[in-house]
């Protein structure tokens, strides 16, 4: 899986690392945290078209309910079915067995618009990283 630095990341705590012809999506281990223990997650399915910035599934948490948006525009090619069994992988391994699913992008440069590594460690110093979920 891809390493946390490789990715890019939404302000709401989304990531997406591309590899090969695919872009593998999930959630932030800082997200993990704020939302706390994951009950269950509504994935997509497979074949759905989802777009940049819009929710495409929901993550449920002992806490509430909270969107899921998709970091690039494209069509969803595999899920973590995992997940299904285990949502718990996204509080241990967010970044690694945790993932979400994976997009076969409509235009792979889509993801130079979200902030790389290093922007995203210091936005999350800042108050408007702790809002989002």
């Amino acid at each position: 899986m891809p390493k946390p630095e490789s990715c890019r990341y939404m302000k709401s705590h989304e990531w997406v690392c591309l590899e090969g012809g695919s872009a593998v999506v999930g959630i932030s281990d800082h997200a993990q945290h704020e939302i706390t223990e994951v009950v269950y997650i509504d994935l997509p399915k497979v074949g759905l078209k989802v777009s940049q910035g819009k929710p495409c599934c929901v993550i449920e948490s002992v806490k509430a309910a909270f969107d899921f948006y998709s970091p690039v525009s494209g069509e969803v090619v595999a899920v973590n079915d995992k997940l299904a069994q285990d949502p718990g992988l996204v509080n241990r391994s967010a970044q690694d067995e945790g993932w979400f699913f994976k997009v076969k992008p409509a235009d792979p440069k889509e993801a130079d618009s979200l902030m790389g590594h290093p922007q995203y460690q210091e936005f999350l110093k800042t108050p408007a990283a702790h809002g989002s979920h």
